[in-house]
């Protein structure tokens, strides 16, 4: 029940209104002096149903967020007008952290947190929308690591976010599943946008540029969820990613080169289509193995199943970056293909034949240039081998994942 007391704690700057005959409120937090404290009073004091408006201002918070009740909007008044500030925060954590279901949180920007943006965990049916998370020093190994950061959550949406700036990914969205991402744009960032360790995600209508890689599609080892599968990367413009990679040391990101457009690792079932790709000097779309070394035995290391075609391919691979791209180019030459598939398989596939599931299907228009790099045989016989480059010996088709349907989502 709501009393009196409740109000009173609020007090005269946090307003609650009560519509008549409905049980939801909306608790508004406007900005001034103790904003941090009446914000994260309102945030603890809502209750299901209730909306928390955050008006418009620059609010200067020393203190992460965080939100752990169920059936909560959490609402600014645009990316470009609430502002919460981080610059000031005394620890390392997040600005926004929830932990509850069905939660909307829109219409505000977080700037400059010492740990990631905006991050959910264990939340089902969650949704990001019209936000802006960004790093206002520009590109460096001290911001935060993730801008939009779903992990662990279900029923996931992204719309119409912007990402500036991350020290890994702008939008990642890890171990979780059902997924949309779209209508977002990522820019000078390590990865722009990353869907990791995931199973069925939508990507689309969104813009990657001036990243180090644009999007990727990555299924790693030795985490509780692995196995990432029936993803569907379209409709994306995905240009100029140009960045230097500035990912702290260690980071799996950090074997990313500047000039990677779509990157498709060890993962399954990935469709790749009708997206505009050019700038991208290292490669267009690159499809590959897991490089590193690691010990789980659970793991598949290979991608499987990858169907790449109907995209547009401008100027790209002229300029390939830093190790990958220095392997990829000692075999390949330059410019490097439009596409390139590294060729490594599993040892068993290598000596017999693939699934035709599991196979690399690519079917482009007339002009677009593709290499199986064959890792395998050029380190096994390098003296006799070469890149094979006919890009027709690649076509075929996969049957595309079904369309990924939200809950919570009117426009799906």
């Amino acid at each position: 029940m709501r009393n009196s007391a409740w109000r009173t704690v609020i007090g005269a700057a946090l307003i609650l209104v009560l519509p008549t005959g409905a049980l939801a409120a909306e608790l508004r937090v406007e900005p001034g002096a103790d904003a941090n404290e009446r914000l994260v009073e309102a945030l603890i004091l809502a209750e299901p149903g209730d909306t928390v408006t955050i008006a418009a201002g620059r609010y200067a918070l020393t203190d992460g967020l965080s939100l752990d009740v169920n059936d909560v909007i959490v609402r600014g008044e645009g990316p470009d007008r609430t502002i919460l500030s981080f610059t000031g925060q005394t620890g390392s954590g997040e600005g926004l952290l929830v932990t509850s279901d069905r939660v909307v949180l829109e219409d505000f920007a977080v700037e400059d947190t010492k740990g990631d943006g905006v991050k959910s965990k264990g939340s089902d049916q969650i949704t990001f929308r019209n936000l802006r998370v960004e790093w206002t020093g520009g590109p460096k190994a001290e911001n935060g690591a993730y801008g939009v950061y779903p992990v662990s959550s279900k029923n996931v949406l992204v719309d119409g976010v912007l990402v500036r700036g991350a020290s890994d990914a702008g939008i990642y969205v890890g171990q979780s599943e059902d997924i949309i991402v779209r209508n977002s744009r990522a820019e000078y960032n390590v990865a722009g946008i990353e869907i990791e360790n995931s199973f069925r995600a939508d990507v689309y209508k969104n813009v990657a540029t001036h990243n180090t890689g644009g999007i990727l599609i990555f299924d790693l080892p030795n985490l509780p969820v692995q196995g990432g599968h029936d993803i569907r990367v379209f409709d994306n413009d995905v240009v100029d990613n140009d960045t230097p990679n500035f990912a702290p040391e260690g980071n799996i990101v950090a074997i990313v080169p500047k000039g990677m457009g779509i990157m498709v690792m060890a993962n399954r079932n990935v469709h790749v289509f009708e997206n505009r790709l050019s700038g991208n000097a290292t490669a267009h779309v690159l499809i590959a193995a897991y490089p590193e070394d690691y010990d789980d035995d659970a793991y598949m290391f290979v991608p499987r199943g990858v169907y790449v075609h109907d995209n547009e391919y401008g100027e790209g691979g002229g300029a390939p970056d830093g190790e990958v791209g220095k392997t990829i180019s000692d075999v390949s030459g330059t410019p490097v293909p439009d596409i390139v598939w590294d060729g490594v398989t599993t040892i068993p596939e290598y000596f017999s034949w693939v699934a035709a599931e599991n196979r690399i299907y690519v079917d482009e228009a007339e002009g677009t240039t593709f290499a199986n790099l064959k890792m395998i045989s050029q380190l096994l016989l390098p003296w006799s081998t070469a890149p094979d480059t006919d890009i027709s010996d690649y076509k075929g088709a996969l049957p595309e994942p079904k369309p990924v349907r939200l809950p919570q989502d009117q426009a799906g």
